[in-house]
């Protein structure tokens, strides 16, 4: 089996020693991904598009989602989110979580996790 690795370049990535992206099996596991912007709506916008962007390289896109976490230090600020949510997976919905949870730094409002499958 293959395995290829998809960095986008961020800041924790070397701080912490990982990668946007892991293709494997027929597999696309991206990483969880923080967005910037000063909102939650901003932020999980600008996580999708970094997303999008390990998913191309990936050789795979939004419908090919199967799994998403979303992880945020605010339950409350999960709904203002769910247009945006719905303009990327609103015809392909994943099965999906949603965690309340500390992020690795408070300016962070969301944080989302992905697994693809790669399409035959």
């Amino acid at each position: 089996m293959t395995i290829k690795r998809i960095s986008s370049g961020g800041e924790f990535e070397a701080k912490i020693g990982y990668c946007r992206a892991v293709v494997a099996g027929g597999w696309v596991h991206v990483a969880g991904t923080v967005g910037q912007g000063d909102d939650v709506t901003t932020q999980c916008r600008s996580a999708l598009q970094t997303i999008g962007k390990a998913l191309t390289e990936a050789g795979a896109g939004f419908s090919d989602v199967v799994r998403v976490t979303y992880m945020l230090p605010d339950r409350a600020e999960f709904e203002p989110c769910w247009p945006i949510l719905r303009e990327y997976f609103g015809d392909n919905p994943p099965a999906t979580s949603m965690i309340q949870c500390g992020l690795i730094d408070p300016k962070y409002r969301i944080e989302i996790e992905v697994t693809a499958y790669l399409p035959e």
